[in-house]
């Protein structure tokens, strides 16, 4: 994913692109409002609110008048205002400095899940499963699989990027809200059960040390 950090203050954004940077995330940085519209369009916009020319609230809607691109608005105002101008013109989020990095991934995350769901078919088939995300249901060739709610939204998640390795921590962040890996159990007991409904363990592949992908039995 590519990442714009708009921030003016190197004390902030050389760690905060670093720590990115270690996550996985190509990052690029401008220091000015205009350099962040001159710039290329990315996955992402991390922008900051005080800029020495533009400013961000400016950035902003300059920005989302031309793309739909995730914006997070980074910032040290905290007033519920600034928050709601923000909003307004454009912002699918909004951080108030100081913050910790681990919200701040989970907030890209999130921010980035929304934004990508919008451009998703509704019924995710990988052969015979198709995964009726609006409906919240399964079938498996003409049988409806009865799934509890926790065990389709894994199974969706899974099937989304079908044949793709997802991470246990991937799935604890984005089906159970937590990062909290002591919980990861709980992934084992939903993944045999889904086995067991999906009538062949082929179906959910444990990737040992990394995490599951869907793939369509041989």
């Amino acid at each position: 994913m590519r990442v714009l950090l708009v921030e003016d203050e190197d004390a902030i954004a050389e760690p905060l692109a670093e720590g990115l940077r270690r996550e996985g995330f190509d990052v690029e940085r401008t220091a000015t409002g205009s350099a962040a519209l001159a710039a290329r369009e990315p996955d992402l916009v991390l922008l900051d609110i005080r800029l020495p020319d533009v400013d961000g609230l400016t950035v902003c809607r300059r920005l989302r008048a031309r793309s739909n691109v995730p914006i997070i608005m980074i910032t040290a105002k905290g007033e519920e205002i600034d928050k709601v101008v923000g909003l307004e013109m454009g912002a699918d989020d909004y951080l108030t400095k100081p913050f910790g990095f681990r919200e701040l991934l989970a907030r890209i995350r999130a921010v980035t899940r929304r934004s990508s769901e919008a451009h998703r078919p509704s019924v995710i088939t990988v052969g015979e499963l198709a995964v009726d995300v609006p409906a919240r249901t399964v079938t498996l060739g003409e049988r409806e699989l009865e799934l509890t709610p926790k065990e389709f939204d894994l199974l969706a998640l899974l099937a989304r990027d079908h044949g793709a390795v997802v991470s246990k921590q991937q799935i604890l962040e984005q089906v159970w809200q937590t990062t909290w890996y002591g919980s990861a159990k709980t992934i084992d007991v939903h993944v045999a059960a889904l086995r067991r409904k999906l009538g062949d363990p082929a179906w959910i592949e444990t990737v040992r040390g990394v995490g599951l992908r869907l793939r369509v039995p041989a």
